[in-house]
């Protein structure tokens, strides 16, 4: 016997099979759900994948039909199986193009408007009582555009599948319809991976759900729900296991995702709390602002420390970032993470977090004979080799002299060591983002919000405080930047220049090259043949923070294309030349920093807005939904300019009295 029964004339084991189709209209089951839970509205970046989980057959439709008026097509339900019970267990959803027409023998028959088309979901009722996309074909065969989708049937109520209009009485009602997205996504098991000893290791009954005290649930429900009410763009994933527990979770706020689109060209991932094995095991991306200060651009609470859930979270993030990936993504080295990163990010270059590796210094050699002097010698490879053959002489040296050729620590350090060693990055931007210098300390974003003993329920309600206390500095610095003159040390010409367009911040860090090149007391030319010339600048350097020795940079200089390129690779370290090109250009009569050296990122002239930018196209003036969500992200706008200064607040709320007063009068008239 069958397991189940098709409502189409199609056998249960092949529903690729054609069938007759039909769109649900009126009344139905499927109406009445919908105006009893709301409507899911809104822009919806996620497109299908495989593995996406729903509460019910009704949240699958809402979820491809929004994805489908995002896009630009109409759809259609194909099939739907039941079991004897009467039971859903199956279907599928195509475009509204899918398939052909029956022939008509009527005298006019109506133009043929389908297809065949393939673009289609399959989805399946799981053992968890959840609904599974268990196949996705996202291609078409046909035209499609985002702006005819409010012309197709399926997309002309949100109430979707019922023609009965969705009435709201009041604004408070329209926020109330907004639902929790609880979309799930699954990853392929990518295969084993060695793990050594101290990195992330977890069995799989202790990575199957996060580990949650009593109320601890209802309290990131209760939060969430708060910030999508007041944040129309807040975003967040959850994954749930076979059992419908909570295993993974993934959240960002329209600050977060505006805030990548201006500074997401490096990006550091820290998982100390994972390491450290935290209450709360939280992960946090991280990229820096236009003074050098961090800036969150998300964060996520996983079960374990696995590839899979690594995997997950990253594919969470770059889907709130609209897949667009950073250049350059920093991690602690871990096996783990390399994996994830290769999965999910193959194009960015992955560097790993140079001063996390150091800090392991003492507890993986501490132990061994002359370990002062191999700290020592290891420091002098690492952060005084200029060129990538000095620091392969160099740690060869080491390994060599102290016996250390099978330091299992050592070899994979070695192994990695164009990730890590700052010779091998000098031809990647980083953005001051990759600490370069000895002693440097990577700082957590939320230190002072967050120890290893804080409980979840205490973060969540200090998570806020911390955000805020992060935009704060953010605008002090951009006033101080704006209104206050920066003190210039010198009268160097290229400080003069700088003041006038880079943040205070940036100019104080900048500042110490200027300063630097009076340390530079020789720069002589030593080849000169073609348009490239070679300098060599000599400098006294501070070595292991208690002697000096002289050291020579060798500096290209190109006065046709204005180039300039020092050996120390300051520029891409830390975004700005450092005092050997400095004293070249100086040398050869340069007065200005050529363009190209001026970062972009760094300026304090350049508009940041904090809201997202959306046109109103799509938005149906006859929804109170559309009309509440498309004011609300407008308005958000106008606060986020009358905050910037005391002129731009007074005439903000003078224009908002006048047309509050101007609705007023419209509202008397009716």
């Amino acid at each position: 016997m069958m397991d189940g029964v098709s409502l189409n004339t199609d056998p249960v084991v092949d529903d690729d099979a054609d069938a007759d189709e039909f769109e649900i209209e009126g009344d139905c089951g499927m109406a009445k759900c919908i105006s009893q839970s709301g409507v899911i509205q809104g822009e919806n970046p996620l497109p299908p994948v495989v593995g996406m989980e729903f509460d019910s057959y009704e949240d699958v439709y809402y979820f491809y039909n929004c994805y489908a008026k995002e896009q630009g097509f109409g759809v259609r339900v194909s099939n739907t199986w039941y079991r004897k019970t009467k039971e859903r267990y199956r279907g599928k959803l195509s475009c509204s193009s899918a398939g052909f027409k029956k022939k008509s023998e009527a005298n006019r028959p109506r133009p043929e408007t389908r297809t065949g088309c393939p673009a289609m979901i399959k989805f399946r009722l799981m053992e968890n009582k959840r609904w599974r996309i268990i196949e996705v074909e996202l291609d078409h065969n046909h035209l499609i555009s985002a702006v005819s989708g409010k012309f197709y049937k399926s997309h002309k109520q949100l109430g979707i599948g019922t023609k009965r209009a969705l009435h709201l009485d009041s604004a408070e009602e329209v926020q109330k319809v907004r639902l929790f997205r609880t979309v799930v996504i699954d990853v392929e098991g990518n295969g084993s991976v060695e793990v050594s000893s101290g990195e992330f290791r977890s069995s799989h009954n202790q990575t199957s759900q996060l580990r949650l005290k009593d109320g601890d649930a209802q309290a990131i429900h209760n939060y969430f729900s708060h910030l999508q009410l007041i944040d129309p763009n807040f975003f967040y994933v959850v994954d749930l296991n076979e059992k419908g527990c909570l295993r993974n979770l993934f959240w960002s706020n329209t600050r977060s995702r505006v805030a990548y689109g201006y500074f997401g060209d490096v990006v550091a991932v820290d998982t100390i709390c994972l390491t450290d094995k935290y209450q709360v095991p939280l992960v946090s991306f991280i990229g820096v602002n236009h003074h050098g200060q961090s800036v969150l651009l998300g964060c996520g609470l996983l079960a374990g420390d696995t590839i899979e859930a690594c995997t997950w979270l990253f594919r969470a993030w770059l889907t709130c970032m609209l897949g667009r990936p950073p250049q350059v993504i920093i991690t602690d080295q871990c096996r783990t993470l390399q994996a994830a990163v290769a999965d999910v990010f193959p194009r960015a270059f992955h560097c790993l977090c140079l001063p996390r590796i150091m800090q392991k210094v003492p507890e993986k050699l501490g132990g061994l004979y002359e370990y002062e002097s191999i700290r020592m010698a290891l420091n002098n490879a690492v952060y005084y080799s200029l060129r990538p053959e000095e620091f392969e002489a160099t740690w060869e040296d080491m390994i060599h002299h102290y016996g250390l050729r099978n330091h299992v620590w050592l070899q994979m350090l070695y192994e990695d060591r164009r990730q890590w060693v700052p010779v091998y990055l000098k031809e990647i931007f980083l953005a001051g983002m990759l600490l370069t210098r000895p002693n440097e300390v990577v700082e957590s974003f939320f230190d002072g919000y967050l120890d290893k003993h804080t409980s979840l329920k205490e973060f969540l309600h200090k998570y806020d405080q911390a955000l805020q206390a992060n935009h704060q500095l953010e605008v002090l610095a951009d006033m101080e930047s704006r209104n206050s003159g920066f003190m210039l040390q010198s009268r160097c010409y290229f400080e003069l220049q700088l003041a006038k367009l880079y943040t205070n911040n940036i100019l104080r860090k900048f500042e110490r090259e200027v300063e630097g090149m009076y340390s530079c007391f020789c720069t002589r030319q030593i080849n000169g043949e073609g348009e490239v010339i070679t300098y060599m600048v000599r400098e006294q350097i501070e070595v292991d923070g208690n002697r000096r020795e002289c050291r020579d940079f060798e500096v290209l200089y190109n006065a046709t294309e204005m180039e300039v390129l020092c050996v120390c690779g300051l520029f891409n370290f830390r975004g700005y030349l450092c005092r050997h090109a400095l004293s070249v250009l100086h040398q050869n009569g340069i007065e200005e920093i050529p363009p190209q050296y001026v970062v972009s990122r760094w300026r304090k002239d350049i508009k940041r807005s904090y809201v997202l930018n959306h046109s109103n196209g799509g938005i149906d003036i006859n929804n109170p939904v559309h009309r509440y969500d498309h004011l609300y992200k407008c308005i958000m706008q106008v606060v986020e300019e009358g905050r910037k200064s005391e002129v731009h607040y007074k005439d903000t709320v003078q224009a908002l009295d006048q047309i509050l007063r101007k609705l007023n009068l419209v509202e008397g008239r009716l």
